[in-house]
């Protein structure tokens, strides 16, 4: 697995792999992805998927799914996550995030935009590019949508969006429902409902992300598990390592070997050599 330098809360990978790649997961971004060679196959929302080269793959935020190659000749394949406050920055968040309920689509603008911004992963991408490639992304994400979306009223919006600001700036530190009802005026069932819309996942679901996203940056650079574990906020590294799995579908030494090319972390916290994966 290739990863690119994550910017501006975007990430980007090369999946290389044969058999079962990943088990049930759900990350709290658009997954945007080009089938590049073999059968890509996946469950989610309830039926098997399969994806060939020249499509397009959309999965919405928190929507659970798995990830393997169809066929004996093995998968390869390149994804970008994209924060939904992207997307909906491009409307100025004045509408609900746009939903695709089939995952694998053929759109040949939304297959262009993504291609450009997959082809290096060793290169960050400008800014300016970003900005182009995002709002066409989100042309076509609300091109396959269809409907039309729910408005969001600028009250509902900026509560959110500070809710938002909240979680991220106190994300290893205990946050009671009453810390967030008191940050935006909405009381907590509003404030999800709301959240949920601009955002597609839940306050709790943003929260566990931005500290794995912490203990992911320290445990590149070098941190040891317990220690990342612990700085991003969570009660121990069990805790920890149960979250990871949720949402990344592999364990935090699984993925830190993929990233290190057999670099694995062992049950207490240390490494040892592996087999290169």
């Amino acid at each position: 697995m290739r990863i690119a330098m994550p910017s501006r809360g975007v990430e980007r990978i090369e999946a290389r792999f044969h058999g079962n790649g990943f088990s049930p997961h759900r990350h709290d971004t658009y997954a945007l992805g080009l089938t590049l060679h073999g059968v890509q196959t996946f469950r989610y929302r309830g039926s098997e998927r399969f994806s060939n080269p020249g499509n397009v793959i959309v999965l919405h935020p928190d929507e659970v799914h798995d990830g393997a190659a169809g066929t004996e000749d093995g998968l390869i394949y390149r994804m970008i996550y994209l924060p939904p406050d992207m997307i909906g920055a491009v409307d100025g968040h004045r509408t609900a995030l746009p939903f695709i309920a089939d995952p694998v689509v053929v759109d040949t603008g939304l297959w262009q935009a993504l291609a450009e911004i997959l082809s290096d992963l060793d290169a960050e991408p400008g800014e300016l590019i970003m900005d182009d490639v995002v709002m066409r992304v989100a042309a076509g994400l609300s091109r396959q949508a269809g409907l039309p979306r729910k408005i969001i009223t600028t009250a509902s919006r900026m509560a959110v969006l500070r809710a938002r600001d909240f979680l991220e700036s106190h994300c290893a530190e205990p946050i009671r429902s009453e810390a967030l009802e008191a940050e935006t005026g909405l009381d907590r069932y509003e404030l999800a409902r709301q959240f949920r819309r601009l955002l597609g996942t839940s306050p709790h679901r943003y929260l566990v992300m931005r500290r794995l996203e912490r203990a992911k940056r320290s445990m590149a650079a070098g941190g040891r598990l317990a220690d990342a574990a612990a700085d991003a906020g969570f009660a121990d590294q069990a805790h920890f390592t149960r979250h990871f799995r949720k949402a990344f579908g592999m364990t935090p030494g699984r993925w830190l070997a993929l990233c290190n090319g057999g670099l694995q972390t062992s049950g207490d916290g240390g490494r040892v050599r592996t087999t290169p994966l």
